[in-house]
């Protein structure tokens, strides 16, 4: 997912549209478990939000709960104008708006719409290590059509790898890899890459 001015983007050039209106995706960088309280605080204030959870299944004392954790842990997305910004950095636990000199950045729109949709479907997803090498493919069918990213091969199960380079973060999700394609030439089955941190290198401007 592309979220700086020199990045690559999670969506295939045909899905990629240019988004418009003075309503844009920031990402809020917040103290380390503080990203729900920040949410319920952004709700409050009648600010739009994306945080999105994935079930973890974790081993406290003698017995395992279910517990609902950030996708992006340090980062809640937050959709406003940039003049009403304090709205968000004034709230408990926000640190800044992530950006460039001393600038936020605006995310791409229709890239965090998407994965909205995506992840409020049948799509389920778990953070990754960052990427920064790999084979690019594109989803060509099933739920993740559209999407481009990493293909990684973990325990015979192939999953996509999405990054966002601004905020250093990957989530991946299964896929069928008949339902995957070579964004560009190379061979048909991926080299099984260890679950170690790497991020795609930015795209040439």
């Amino acid at each position: 997912m592309a979220l700086a001015i020199h990045s690559q983007s999670i969506l295939s050039a045909s899905e990629l549209a240019t988004s418009r209106g003075e309503f844009r995706w920031y990402a809020a960088h917040v103290r380390a478990n503080h990203e729900k309280r920040v949410g319920e605080q952004l709700a409050q204030r009648s600010v739009e939000f994306f945080l999105p959870l994935y079930e973890s299944m974790r081993r406290w004392k003698d017995r395992r709960v279910k517990l609902h954790l950030p996708l992006f842990p340090g980062y809640v997305l937050v959709r406003i104008e940039l003049s009403g910004r304090l709205r968000v950095l004034q709230v408990p636990g926000v640190a800044r708006l992530v950006g460039f000199n001393g600038q936020p950045a605006p995310l791409q729109d229709v890239e965090i719409e998407v994965l909205r949709r995506k992840l409020n479907g049948p799509v389920r997803a778990e953070p990754h290590p960052f990427l920064q090498i790999g084979r690019r493919v594109r989803v060509k069918k099933g739920p993740l059509e559209g999407f481009e990213g990493f293909l990684v091969r973990q325990k015979q199960k192939y999953r996509i790898v999405l990054s966002i380079d601004t905020i250093c973060r990957s989530i991946a999700a299964e896929v069928d890899l008949a339902d995957v394609e070579f964004a560009s030439p190379g061979p048909k089955v991926p080299a099984q890459v260890p679950a170690s941190g790497m991020h795609f290198p930015p795209r040439n401007s």
